[in-house]
C-alpha cells in the first residue's frame, strides 16, 4: 500500500491504517527508537507512541508525500522525550555529545521571534545540505539526525572512523561558516 492510500485511511479514520503503517514502517521506526533509547521494549513503545500521535495529528496534517519522514520526526521527538524521562537527573552522554558537537554551529533561541527564526534557520540548514554531495549530506543525517554512532556510520557506508570524523568536523565547521554568513551570531 502506497503513502497516498495510508494518509488516506487515517483522514477517514480508519483503524487500519495503523496496521498499514505498522506493516510498511515499523521496523524502521523501531531501528531510529532503538538508536535514541538503546532498549527494544523502549523502542517498541515509542514506536506505538508515534501510531498514537500519528492517529490525532491526521487530520489536519496530511503528509501524503513525506510519510516516513512524518513519522520519523514524531519517533524522534518521543525517543528523546522518553531519553530525557528516564534519564531527567543524569543525562545520556551519547545525546550530550551530539548535543555539544551542535551547539558549536546552531544558534540557541533567546527572543521572541524564534518561531519566525526557526522557519529561516531551517531553509538554511536544508539549503546547506543541499548543497552537499550525497556521502557527506548521508553521514552528517545519519550522525545528527538519527543519532548514529560513528562505528555504526562506518560499517553502513564503508568508511573508516578517521575518514567519517573528518567529515563531520568539516561539515559542521562549513555549516558553522554558512549561518554566520547568513547573520547567526553563535
Amino acid at each position: 500500500m502506497d503513502d497516498n492510500q495510508i494518509v488516506e485511511l487515517y483522514l477517514q479514520r480508519d483503524e487500519t491504517a495503523i496496521k498499514h503503517t505498522g506493516d510498511k514502517f515499523g521496523s524502521r521506526l523501531r531501528a531510529l527508537a532503538y538508536h535514541i533509547v538503546c532498549d527494544y521494549t523502549a523502542a517498541e513503545e515509542c514506536e506505538n507512541d508515534t501510531y498514537l500521535q500519528v492517529w490525532n495529528s491526521i487530520p489536519p496534517h496530511e503528509p501524503r508525500s513525506y510519510l516516513y519522514a512524518f513519522l520519523a520526526r514524531i519517533t524522534r521527538h518521543i525517543s528523546l522525550n522518553f531519553c530525557r524521562n528516564r534519564d531527567r537527573l543524569k543525562r545520556s552522554a551519547h545525546i550530550v555529545e551530539l548535543s555539544a558537537e551542535m551547539e558549536q554551529c546552531i544558534p540557541a533561541p533567546n527572543d521572541a521571534q524564534c518561531s519566525v527564526d526557526d522557519i529561516v534557520l531551517k531553509d538554511t540548514i536544508n539549503r546547506f545540505l543541499g548543497r552537499l554531495d550525497a556521502e557527506k549530506r548521508n553521514v552528517f543525517i545519519r550522525r545528527y539526525w538519527y543519532l548514529d554512532s560513528i562505528e555504526d556510520i562506518c560499517q553502513r557506508f564503508d568508511l573508516s572512523e578517521s575518514k567519517v570524523k573528518t567529515i563531520l568536523f568539516r561539515c559542521r565547521n562549513k555549516l558553522r561558516q554558512q549561518l554566520i554568513k547568513e547573520g547567526y551570531i553563535l
